[in-house]
């Protein structure tokens, strides 16, 4: 079984080759999904996540995520303190995941990890794949997601590995900026590719 890491900066068109992967029939485990449920009532993060940050509570036993995003950008000295709590519990239900998929034995599952390389997760990965746009569409899809302003993508990239970093530790680059038939393409020879080449030649 063929690990392989699938990452990419804000609105660079992450989520649509996740879905893309998908429709073909690969497993997928979403990091950002596992931390909207950590942080989720009755999640194993709520307890330490509002030690952190008391005023996050969604008064229904959740933390409000707006309020976590907000004061990180405003105390960047909180980022690490609560990245150390969610972190190794995403890393471990990952983990936990791909033994799980272990028993059914796919040729390849894919990790969907926003922030891949930040958090050395490529250690855990075969081969990473890194979806790119140019700098306009990115900005222009960013900029219609709520609550979005200037102000906030500008930090939001500056706590990411930049792009070009990515695109070159990357084994493969999927382009989304000029149209899902494009991206299919290029998700089908980086499958063909990486089964072609194996697990030994990772």
């Amino acid at each position: 079984m063929i690990r392989l890491g699938l990452t990419g900066s804000i609105a660079m068109g992450k989520t649509t080759a996740a879905n893309m992967l998908r429709d073909r029939g690969v497993p997928v485990h979403d990091s950002d999904a596992v931390v909207h449920r950590l942080m989720s009532n009755g999640g194993e993060a709520v307890t330490a996540v509002l030690a952190l940050f008391p005023n996050a509570d969604d008064g229904n036993g959740g933390i409000n995520r707006k309020v976590i995003a907000d004061e990180v950008f405003q105390q960047p000295e909180k980022r690490a303190k609560l990245e150390a709590i969610i972190h190794p519990l995403v890393r471990h239900d990952r983990e936990a995941w791909a033994d799980y998929m272990d028993d059914d034995a796919p040729p390849i599952i894919v990790f969907d990890i926003p922030l891949l390389y930040e958090t050395r997760s490529q250690d855990f990965c075969d081969y990473v794949a890194v979806v790119s746009a140019p700098s306009w569409a990115q900005k222009t899809r960013a900029m219609q997601r709520d609550g979005m302003s200037e102000e906030k993508l500008n930090n939001i990239l500056k706590a990411q590995t930049p792009d070009k970093m990515k695109r070159q530790h990357a084994d493969y680059v999927i382009p989304t900026g000029y149209g899902k038939t494009v991206t299919g393409w290029y998700i089908d020879q980086m499958m063909a590719d990486i089964l072609l080449r194996g697990k030994e030649n990772a």
